[in-house]
């Protein structure tokens, strides 16, 4: 049995705002004896839950706003009092419900976190003695008790309502609503967004630091255009996108939301740290379509940032965001190669404010939703591709001169941007213990419990993702439509992994529909295309090789026989390694060695009585020779046999990192590749044999000696920002225990194999308040390409996940691997 230490556990939505979150900071742990260990126990369920921070920037990050779900914390509703705190200091936080049910469902809180800080907090089921200062603002404010004449309301006085829909001859200039729309602010700055045919966004400069929208426009349209106490309107919109507007890009210049039947203004939440409003645009007529569209903006406090999450009723393509376009000012771009999922800008800088004062605006948006940057006459222009044609998340901001200890020269606006880009990108690392969570991974590490998880979480990924995976479906990890790609495949197998030592009728007919739905009656395979030469499709034939055997449809037989024509056809290098794809050339990743060559050797077995045994195993002799580092017996992520790719080292070719789950991949296929191989092949299997075993040696020297799991960089755990992560982690515990299963690695592997399996569960295991599991702590994808160069920064920068496909089905795959082990006698 493995004794469970202090645990702490990843937490999915943090952000700058509620975004994807990120891995966490690890807690010291320390060896404790049982009665130890239960009364630690005890105290800590004292605690509704613990929560450990960290900031992974060399940069101090004031007033960062993190949302933890009320699931998570394992609470099923707000409790009647609670507060958190962080040492002896209670912690200002704001309960939000962000589905509008009526429930709160996310906790949010406001830190204050030092460079590459780590911090702990508890929410402590006591009432809270705090009432924190409102740093935010929503607001909309329209007359009352007056009368309009035409479309101009005389009279009446200005009340703040919490929702508006205007009539339908409301305009520009009517005197209606204050300020002319919705506004909405933090104590740095305040936007208001015209409601009406212009749909420009237009900023108030606040020289106070606090919220001043109230005090705005009492008096009509003039007061604020020129200064006052609290600041002034810095923005001439006029037939513009203003500071972050959006339209519609007809190749030649930007329409607004301008041909609309009517708008409906809500009020959603209003501080104390966020508030949050939305716009409904009803039946904007463009590019031939009508359609609905619904703004939601939200503001920090102490941030200048405002987000705008839109979603449309359909498609549109070619949906555009913009700066307005003045005279004596600079533009400026962040970096465009970058990962798709690092978050970019379009700027401007300049004396660009009505006041003659500098002022920068900026857009921020994620670089794999850019199609163009352009112009037009009124705007500065960048052209997004929506999510499946009908979502799209971006923030705006504006820095004044004027403000409090404001930006006051281009230099100091570039990096305060270049900050928000790593803080949107890299949002901080959370870690939660969750009371029920630490009791369930409590138990004796038996057999029957790995069981019990390899269920838990397949049963998860049933509801979650599985039914989802079938060709016509819809990717949730990648949002896209499924296609015919690895992670499918990966998934499948794990579950059917787990049905032939726990048969589920389920199971077995989730398996069948996923393989059913892909392969025609001809044999062809739905999105797969040959000659992309793709080694990552190959993956995905294990799942067919399996049906096909159960079944012996002939569909599957000649699938089976397209993919296996596509390895022969597959370019290589002058050494014979496989190309990683078409697209990049020259290149071995340790990513494709898994991909190809457990396909290559289960179907040689199946169709060729073993010939391509030689060529699947050439395969792992070319990546140890190339990528494998005598120094420290760890792999580099790639090689480029041309040594031209800008993250390949001139003289070696390889990448400039280990990546944990690259090497991961490549543990994975080398005990999958030596089950197949017949025992009597001893000369084929004595180089894996050998590579397993120097693989096991350096994996365990890096693994970290206390939570025994390891980090996305294995080498650099002490780095700003470097995480525990769970897809590398779990398959290496799937590596350890089949190589024990196997009789590979020496015997005396099997207690740090036990210790690593109980790692997993100590540091990635979340049961919610439903008693749903969750794996969390995973990097989504990582690659080497334009944009993806290799370097430590790029993979800390890379989505964190949970539930991802890519480290669910190797958690279940090790589940079942170390239920056989834990079966047998020590």
């Amino acid at each position: 049995m493995i004794a469970v230490k202090h645990r702490h556990l990843p937490l999915l939505f943090t952000s700058c705002w509620l975004a994807a979150c990120q891995p966490a900071a690890e807690p010291d742990r320390s060896q404790t004896s049982a009665p130890q260990a239960a009364a630690g126990a005890a105290q800590q369920l004292a605690d509704l839950a613990t929560v450990q921070v960290q900031n992974p920037s060399s940069f101090a990050r004031p007033d960062q706003l993190i949302s933890l779900a009320v699931s998570d914390l394992g609470l099923k509703e707000r409790p009647a009092a609670s507060s958190l705190w962080f040492g002896g200091t209670e912690l200002p936080t704001q309960w939000l419900d962000t589905d509008l049910d009526g429930q709160a469902d996310q906790l949010l809180v406001l830190s204050q976190l030092a460079a590459a800080e780590h911090q702990q907090w508890q929410l402590k089921p006591q009432s809270s003695g705090l009432t924190p200062t409102s740093r935010v603002q929503a607001e909309i404010s329209i007359k009352e008790g007056g009368q309009w004449q035409g479309k101009v309301y005389k009279g009446g006085q200005f009340v703040n309502v919490q929702q508006v829909t205007p009539p339908a001859h409301y305009t520009d200039h009517s005197e209606y609503i204050r300020y002319e729309g919705p506004g909405i602010e933090s104590d740095k700055v305040g936007y208001r967004i015209y409601l009406d045919w212009r749909n420009g966004f237009d900023i108030f400069g606040n020289s106070t630091g606090q919220p001043v929208l109230h005090q705005v426009g009492l008096d009509g349209y003039s007061s604020y255009h020129e200064m006052q106490p609290w600041g002034m309107d810095l923005l001439k919109v006029g037939k513009s996108l203003g500071a972050g507007g959006f339209g519609y890009w007809d190749g030649k210049q930007a329409l607004g939301v301008a041909k609309v039947s009517g708008h409906t203004a809500t009020v959603l939440d209003n501080g104390p740290l966020l508030a949050r409003q939305r716009i409904q645009y009803h039946n904007w007529q463009i590019a031939g379509k009508t359609l609905n569209v619904s703004s939601q903006l939200s503001m920090t406090a102490g941030s200048r940032l405002l987000r705008n999450q839109l979603s449309l009723s359909e498609p549109l393509d070619n949906l555009v965001i913009g700066l307005v376009k003045l005279p004596d000012t600079k533009v400026l771009t962040g970096t465009l190669e970058s990962s798709g999922h690092q978050y970019t800008y379009l700027a401007t800088y300049g004396a660009q404010s009505l006041n003659k004062d500098k002022l920068g605006m900026a857009l921020l948006f994620k670089q794999g939703q850019l199609e163009q940057l352009t112009a037009d006459e009124h705007s500065h222009l960048a052209v997004m591709k929506l999510i499946a044609g009908k979502q799209l998340d971006y923030y705006l901001l504006a820095a004044w001169q004027g403000e409090p200890s404001g930006i006051q020269t281009e230099q100091q606006f570039v990096d305060y941007l270049q900050q928000q880009v790593e803080i949107l990108t890299r949002p901080p690392r959370i870690q939660l213990e969750n009371p029920a969570t630490t009791a369930a991974v409590q138990q004796p590490l038996t057999a029957e419990r790995a069981l019990f998880w390899a269920k838990a979480m397949a049963d998860a990924e049933m509801q979650r993702q599985v039914p989802d995976y079938v060709w016509g479906g819809w990717d949730h990890e990648r949002q896209r439509p499924t296609t015919f790609e690895y992670t499918t495949g990966l998934l499948l197998q794990a579950i059917d992994d787990l049905n032939q030592l726990q048969p589920d009728p389920a199971y077995q007919q989730a398996v069948l529909n996923t393989a059913s739905s892909f392969v025609a009656k001809d044999g062809t395979i739905h999105s797969y295309q040959l000659e992309k030469f793709n080694i990552d499709s190959l993956n995905t034939g294990n799942l067919l090789l399996r049906v096909w055997q159960r079944t012996g449809e002939e569909r599957y037989k000649k699938a089976l026989a397209l993919l296996r024509e596509q390895v022969r056809q597959h370019p290589r290098t002058e050494n014979g390694a496989f190309w990683h794809k078409k697209i990049y050339p020259y290149q071995v990743w340790l990513d494709g060695v898994y991909m190809g060559m457990p396909f290559l050797t289960r179907y040689s077995s199946a169709f060729e009585q073993g010939a391509s045994y030689k060529e699947a195993v050439h395969e792992f002799e070319v990546v140890a020779e190339k990528l494998r580092s005598p120094d420290t017996g760890l792999y580099f992520h790639g090689w480029d046999e041309s040594k031209q790719q800008r993250w390949a080292n001139k003289d070696t070719g390889v990448s400039p990192e280990y990546w944990s789950r690259g090497m991961g991949w490549l543990a994975m296929a080398l005990v999958d590749v030596l089950e197949e191989i017949p025992t009597e092949h001893t000369q084929l299997r004595a180089p894996l044999i050998a590579q397993s075993q120097q693989l096991a040696a350096a994996l365990q020297h890096y693994a970290d000696p206390e939570r025994h799991v390891w980090y996305q960089i294995p080498d650099k755990a002490g780095a700003t920002g470097n995480y525990l992560e769970s897809s590398a982690s779990s398959m290496f515990v799937y590596f350890y225990a089949k190589a024990l299963n196997l009789g590979i690695i020496d015997p005396a592997y099997r207690s740090f194999t036990e210790q690593s399996y109980q790692g997993l569960l100590n540091e990635f295991v979340l049961l919610d308040a439903k008693g749903q599991a969750h794996l969390t702590s995973m990097v989504q994808v990582a690659g080497l390409s334009a944009g993806r160069d290799g370097s430590y920064d790029y993979y800390m920068n890379e989505p964190v996940m949970r539930n991802d496909a890519k480290g669910m089905g190797p958690f279940i795959m090790a589940s079942v691997q170390m239920a056989k082990l834990l079966g047998q006698p020590k």
